[in-house]
């Protein structure tokens, strides 16, 4: 595989040394030695300050997607309903989980472009449907937008549903997260965006209603929450933990409180408002629909008329930078610039968009 100088990609992003250094450990098995429930506790300490909740975060060796599955199976029954609000491929995703595990699910799908506006759109969602659960996308990298999910606890609690799923995992470390006081029960996050670790970590954030379902369900798969709620203290971890991983996530985090979480917060979004403007003098067309609030950890732009999403992605490659393209239905129409984590960086930044200028000048 070639490597690219200028890596423009909405995740995995590329990975500083200092944290990859942080992997280079040899230790024995980790759910025997101190040592390793004393770094499982600190990166749990350091994911509670981003996310800004005290609630416990539990720490997965997987993807992304791992931290998904073992939310929904470990809190939800078949026949249990799940309403599962959208504004993208992701979105979506949460309600065909739901349906493979028997719930009764319902889409309120919302435009690809759009981002969640229509709160009372929602609360009639919510009276009319009655669900256990409620699930959402924060970032929808897609799309490039970003949904607010402080309405939606609102709505959550105001109507007594037991449960608030969101996956922030293109959001954490690079956008205003706070668990606590959006009320989310479970807030699911992964290693390999803004906190530009490696792809090999999955955290959720557990509140005590959350908490409740997981013992009243039972499930016991290899994804299942219910040993975690005791791992550190016992140390017994459900499996072997990954030790280098979650030493490679600790650092990761330890690098966005240093910074300053608020900090971190304003410097992707100036990275953001910089990448559209010069989209925008490009004459390229954002995705995001007018009026919608666009993600400050990646940008979507469609693919222009006069040209194909393989002849761009490939002049791109040719100058030695690699962006997103896209899935679905979104495929060849829209593609991805990430600027998250490592490469919410100026100078990298501006470099990208002077290649991306030339290149779309010059097709």
């Amino acid at each position: 595989m070639e490597k690219y100088l200028i890596p423009m990609v909405p995740g995995p992003v590329s990975v500083p040394r200092e944290i990859l250094n942080a992997g280079a450990l040899d230790f024995g098995s980790a759910d025997l030695e101190p040592e390793y429930v004393s770094l499982y506790l600190e990166t749990e300490r350091l994911l509670q300050e981003i996310m800004r909740t005290r609630s416990r975060v539990v720490i997965q060796t997987g993807e992304g997607m791992l931290g998904l599955w073992t939310a929904m199976k470990s809190t939800l029954r078949a026949g249990d309903r799940v309403l599962a609000l959208s504004t993208g491929l992701f979105g979506e995703g949460f309600a065909d989980m739901a349906r493979s595990i028997g719930c009764e699910t319902r889409l309120e799908a919302f435009g690809d472009d759009e981002t969640l506006r229509d709160f009372e759109r929602v609360e009639r969602a919510v009276r009319e449907f009655r669900p256990k659960m409620i699930t959402m996308v924060q970032n929808e990298t897609p799309s490039g937008t970003m949904n607010p999910v402080r309405e939606v606890g609102e709505i959550k609690e105001r109507l007594g549903v037991p449960l608030l799923c969101v996956d922030v995992v293109s959001g954490v470390g690079g956008t205003d997260v706070r668990v606590d006081e959006w009320k989310v029960d479970l807030a699911l996050g992964g290693s390999q965006k803004c906190l530009s670790a490696p792809a090999a970590m999955s955290f959720l954030s557990v509140s005590e209603a959350a908490w409740e379902a997981v013992r009243e369900v039972g499930y016991e798969g290899y994804e299942a929450l219910a040993p975690f709620r005791t791992a550190a203290e016992t140390g017994y971890f459900p499996y072997t933990p990954y030790w280098q991983g979650t030493a490679q996530l600790k650092r990761a985090c330890e690098l966005v409180v240093e910074e300053g979480v608020e900090n971190c917060v304003a410097r992707h979004e100036r990275m953001a408002r910089y990448c559209r403007e010069r989209v925008r003098e490009m004459d390229l067309e954002l995705f995001p629909a007018e009026g919608a609030t666009p993600s400050p950890t990646v940008t979507a732009v469609k693919v222009p008329a006069y040209t194909t999403w393989e002849r761009l992605d490939r002049d791109l490659r040719t100058q030695g930078m690699a962006v997103g393209g896209n899935y679905g239905r979104l495929a060849g129409r829209v593609f991805r610039l990430g600027h998250m984590g490592s490469q919410a960086n100026m100078n990298l930044l501006k470099e990208a968009m002077d290649i991306l200028e030339t290149v779309v000048h010059d097709i």
